[in-house]
């Protein structure tokens, strides 16, 4: 297995975050993305912060939020500074909307999904001016004025190279006013300093739009890891929409599922963690967080017998 290299000490003011979006409670899925990179960050000795991604209302039901930061606490996942909550971001999110509109980088587009469904990606239309003026606009990046290709390193798969013209423009505003994930999560990694992203394999090919974004507006580009994923016995990536169970949250539980978790991480956690308090699980799984231990592909099964709640 090739071995990249790890992130740097604590001198170097590593700073993590894990950042869900409040659709419903966490599930397995979600345990192993918030466990690698509160792992990853605690290892370097550094800071591992907590963003709630509620930027889209009518995918948040009302509670969703507060039961995953309880989740979270019970897992012993303990998060440095205050929560940040992307509703009250907007301002911020508009102020560099406009910055990219206004460097020719954004623009107002009025095509509907209806419309270029004969395509693999919007075909950019709009992009020399509105189709048409008299219907409501999304605002779109304009991929084909970016990196071309576009190439980053990734931690655990090395050099990635993706073409820009296969990505397509993405939204960055939507029709119903509402900021897409694209714009914010650039907006808050740069304000909050985020010198590393952890997240799931699933998110690999944002991440060019997310570069150009950082590239345009000035920001620095964080390093990435992006985990394998957790797939259920059908194949499907575990997700809310797959209606992946949430987790226990009892103590034997919640032991047996963060010790499931290092395994999907493929950590090669001791029998003998089973038993072991989940303050004393974390620290061993920090001692010896190992990157380059993980696999290179998304094939990592979901338990099959998860505790359940009575």
């Amino acid at each position: 297995m090739t071995t990249f290299p790890p992130p740097p000490g604590p001198d170097a003011g590593y700073r993590g975050r894990f950042a869900p979006t409040p659709s419903g409670p966490l599930h397995f899925g979600s345990l192993v993305a918030a466990l690698g990179s509160y792992l990853d960050a605690r290892a370097a000795g550094g800071e591992w912060q907590v963003r709630i991604e509620d930027i889209d209302p009518p995918r948040c039901p009302a509670g969703a939020a507060d039961t995953i930061l309880a989740q979270l606490d019970a897992f012993g996942l303990e998060w440095d500074g205050e929560v940040r909550w992307q509703h009250t971001r907007h301002d911020a999110y508009q102020a560099a909307l406009e910055r990219l509109a206004g460097a020719g980088l954004a623009y107002p587009c009025s095509c509907s999904r209806k419309q270029w469904r004969d395509y693999a990606v919007y075909p950019g239309w709009c992009r020399r001016g509105v189709c048409r003026p008299d219907a409501p606009v999304a605002w779109r990046l304009r991929s084909d004025l970016g990196e071309h290709p576009a190439r980053f390193d990734d931690r655990l798969l090395g050099p990635q190279t993706f073409d820009p013209a296969t990505l397509g423009d993405v939204v960055l505003k939507r029709k119903d006013a509402l900021f897409a994930y694209q714009l914010a999560v650039v907006v808050d990694d740069a304000d909050q300093g985020m010198t590393d992203v952890v997240r799931g394999m699933d998110l690999l090919d944002n991440t060019p739009w997310q570069r150009q974004l950082q590239r345009a507006l000035g920001y620095p580009h964080p390093r990435y890891l992006h985990l394998p994923l957790v797939v259920a016995p059908n194949g499907q990536k575990l997700s809310k929409q797959n209606l992946a169970p949430a987790l226990a949250t009892r103590p034997d539980g919640i032991r047996r599922q963060l010790l499931a978790a290092l395994e999907a991480l493929n950590q090669a956690p001791p029998a003998a963690l089973a038993q072991a308090p989940v303050a004393e699980q974390l620290a061993w799984a920090t001692a010896h967080w190992a990157p380059s231990r993980l696999a290179h592909t998304s094939t990592r099964p979901a338990p099959q017998a998860m505790p359940k709640e009575s």
